[in-house]
C-alpha cells in the first residue's frame, strides 16, 4: 500500500507545482481589495476596450493569413510535381527557426524612415518624406506573425493531405472531375481539421507574445497585463486580466484539440491503401512557376530577408560588437536552457511511464494538467507565480520567498518548466506509441518490474525521442522573453533578453549577432524535422 501511495503522492506533488500559477492566476478573482478594483474599472473605462479590439483584430488578421499561407503551400507541396518541390517541402519550415520579436526587429532595422532602403530611394530618385508605410504598426505585426507562424499550419495541413489526400485526387480524376473541383471537393475538406488545429496554435502563439507587440508599441491584452503590474504596481489587477486571457487561450486550446481528434479520424480511415500508387499531379511552364513562387516567397518573407537584413548591421559593425559580453549571455542562455531541458524532460519520463504502468483516470487527468502548460503564455505564468509570492510576504514579512523566486534561477526554471514540459512530454507519449505493451507483459514475467522496466527496457527504446524532447525545450528556453525579462536573476541577462532591450534601445547593429545566434540555435530542430521528412 505505502510503494502505491509513495509514487502517487510524488505525481500529484509535481502536478501541483506545474500548475500552481495557473490555479493562482483564476483564483485571484476570490480577492478583490480596495486597490485592484478602482484599476480594472478605470482600465475597463479607458483602455481595456482598446486592448480587446486591437488583441482581437490581430488574431482575426493572422489567422486569415496563417491559414492562407500554409493550407497554399502545403496543397501545391503536397499535391503537385514542380521543380525545387523536395527543397520546398522542408525549406518551408525555415520560419519556425525565426523568433516572431527578432523578425520584427530586422524588418524594422531596413524599412523604418532612416533605414538603407528609404535612403537609398531618397538619395537615388531624390524623393522626400516618408516613402514606405510604417513597420511598427498593426499591419507590420500582421505580417511579421504572418510569416512566422504559418509553418504550423503548413506543418498538419501537409500532414493531412499526404495520408490521403493524393490517391483520393487521383480517383476524383479517374472519374472525370476538374482540377478545380478536385481541390475545393476533395483536399480542402480533408485538411480543414489541420488548418483550424494550426490556425489555433498561431493564435496561441500571437496572443503569448510581448516582443513584437511592445516593440512595434501595439496595445495588446498582454501589454495590458504588465502596464496593469509594472507601470500601477498592482498585481492583483494584472492577475485577474490574466484570467481573461487565460480563458481565451483555453478556448483555442478546445478548438485546437478538437480539430487534432477530427484529423486522427479523418486519416485513420482507409489508411494509406493506394498512396503508392498515386503521384502528385506535374505542374510545367507558367503553373510550374507560380508553384515556385507561392512556396518561395513564405521562405523569402520569414526567412532569408530577416537574415540577411540582421547580417547588414553585423558585419558594418563587425569590430564594435561586444564579443566579451556575447560569451557571458550565450553562457547564461545555455545553461538555463540545460537545466530546465534536463528537468523538463526528466519529468516527462516520470509522468509518462507512470501512464504506462497505471493508466487510471486520476493519472491521465494529471498528464493531462501537466500538458497544458504550454498554451499558457509567459505573462500569465509571471504573474501567477509572483501573486504567491507577493500574499506570502504580506503574511510574513520576514520570509526570503520572494529572494528565491526572483534573485535566484529557481523562479525563472519554475516558470519555464509550467511552459515546456508539455513540449517534452509530447515527444516521450510519442516514443511510448511505439513500444508494444507485450514488451511490458515478456519483462515482468523476466522479474523485470517499476524503475527496472523503465530503465532496461524503455530507455533503450525512448533514447531518440527522449532526445528530441530535450532539444526542442532547450530551443523554445533560448527563444522565451516574456517569462525571462522579468524573472531573470541580477545580471545575467541571455541572449533573447539582450536581443530585446538593445533593438527597444535601438541599437540594432548590436541586437544583430544575439539574434542571429538564437536562429542558428533554432534552425536545429528544424533541420532535424527536414531530415526525418527526407527520409521519409
Amino acid at each position: 500500500m505505502l510503494r502505491r501511495f509513495i509514487p502517487s503522492a510524488l505525481l500529484f506533488a509535481l502536478m501541483a507545482v506545474l500548475t500552481l500559477p495557473v490555479l493562482t492566476v483564476m483564483l485571484s478573482w476570490l480577492e478583490l481589495d480596495a486597490d485592484s478594483l478602482p484599476i480594472l474599472t478605470q482600465m475597463l473605462q479607458t483602455v481595456l476596450p482598446e486592448y480587446a479590439f486591437t488583441s482581437l483584430l490581430l488574431c482575426l488578421s493572422v489567422a486569415l493569413g496563417v491559414a492562407v499561407v500554409g493550407m497554399a503551400t502545403a496543397s501545391v507541396v503536397t499535391l503537385f510535381d514542380f521543380p525545387g518541390r523536395r527543397f520546398f517541402s522542408w525549406a518551408l519550415l525555415l520560419p519556425l527557426a525565426m523568433p516572431a520579436y527578432v523578425v520584427a526587429y530586422a524588418y524594422t532595422d531596413f524599412l523604418q524612415y532612416a533605414g538603407p532602403l528609404q535612403t537609398w530611394m531618397r538619395g537615388s530618385f531624390g524623393l522626400q518624406g516618408r516613402l514606405l508605410p510604417e513597420v511598427r504598426s498593426l499591419g507590420g505585426a500582421v505580417l511579421v506573425f504572418t510569416v512566422s507562424l504559418y509553418p504550423y499550419v503548413y506543418l498538419l495541413a501537409r500532414t493531412a493531405l499526404s495520408e490521403r489526400a493524393v490517391h483520393l485526387m487521383e480517383a476524383a480524376r479517374l472519374l472525370g472531375a476538374p482540377l478545380s473541383r478536385r481541390i475545393r471537393e476533395v483536399a480542402l475538406p480533408l485538411a480543414r481539421p489541420a488548418v483550424a488545429a494550426g490556425v489555433a496554435l498561431a493564435l496561441m502563439e500571437t496572443l503569448a507574445d510581448f516582443g513584437v507587440s511592445s516593440y512595434f508599441g501595439i496595445q495588446t491584452f498582454t501589454s495590458g497585463i504588465y502596464k496593469a503590474w509594472l507601470a500601477m504596481d498592482n498585481r492583483l489587477a494584472a492577475a485577474q486580466l490574466a484570467s481573461v486571457l487565460l480563458l481565451v487561450v483555453a478556448v483555442l486550446l478546445k478548438i485546437e484539440h478538437h480539430a487534432q481528434k477530427r484529423m486522427r479520424f479523418s486519416t485513420s480511415r482507409g489508411g494509406r491503401a493506394g498512396a503508392a500508387d498515386a503521384a502528385p499531379t506535374p505542374l510545367h511552364g507558367l503553373t510550374a512557376g507560380a508553384a515556385v513562387l507561392v512556396c518561395a516567397l513564405p521562405v523569402l518573407l520569414g526567412f532569408v530577408l530577416p537574415v540577411l537584413f540582421m547580417l547588414r548591421p553585423l558585419f558594418a559593425g563587425w569590430g564594435e560588437l561586444p564579443w566579451t559580453q556575447f560569451v557571458r549571455w550565450s553562457l547564461n542562455s545555455v545553461g538555463l536552457a540545460g537545466l530546465s531541458a534536463a528537468l523538463a524532460t526528466g519529468i516527462a519520463i516520470g509522468l509518462a511511464f507512470a501512464l504506462r504502468r497505471r493508466p487510471d483516470w486520476p493519472t491521465r487527468a494529471a498528464v493531462q494538467l501537466a500538458g497544458l502548460g504550454y498554451a499558457v503564455p509567459g505573462a500569465v505564468i509571471v504573474v501567477g507565480l509572483l501573486l504567491p509570492v507577493g500574499w506570502l510576504q504580506a503574511a510574513a514579512p520576514q520570509t526570503a520567498a520572494g529572494y528565491w523566486i526572483t534573485g535566484t534561477v529557481l523562479g525563472i526554471v519554475w516558470a519555464y518548466l509550467v511552459r515546456f514540459t508539455a513540449v517534452a512530454l509530447q515527444s516521450v507519449q510519442s516514443g511510448y506509441t511505439r513500444i508494444p505493451a507485450s514488451f511490458d507483459d515478456s519483462a515482468r514475467m523476466l522479474g523485470s518490474t517499476g524503475p527496472a522496466l523503465l530503465l532496461k527496457v524503455h530507455w533503450p527504446l525512448l533514447q531518440r525521442s527522449v532526445g528530441t524532447a530535450a532539444l526542442l525545450v532547450f530551443v523554445d528556453v533560448m527563444k522565451e522573453l516574456p517569462a525571462t525579462l522579468v524573472l531573470r536573476p541580477f545580471n545575467s541577462d541571455t541572449l533573447a533578453v539582450v536581443t530585446y532591450q538593445l533593438a527597444r534601445d535601438e541599437r540594432l547593429g548590436e541586437a544583430a549577432l544575439p539574434a542571429l545566434a538564437l536562429v542558428l540555435v533554432g534552425l536545429l530542430p528544424v533541420l532535424l524535422l527536414g531530415r526525418t521528412w527526407r527520409r521519409n
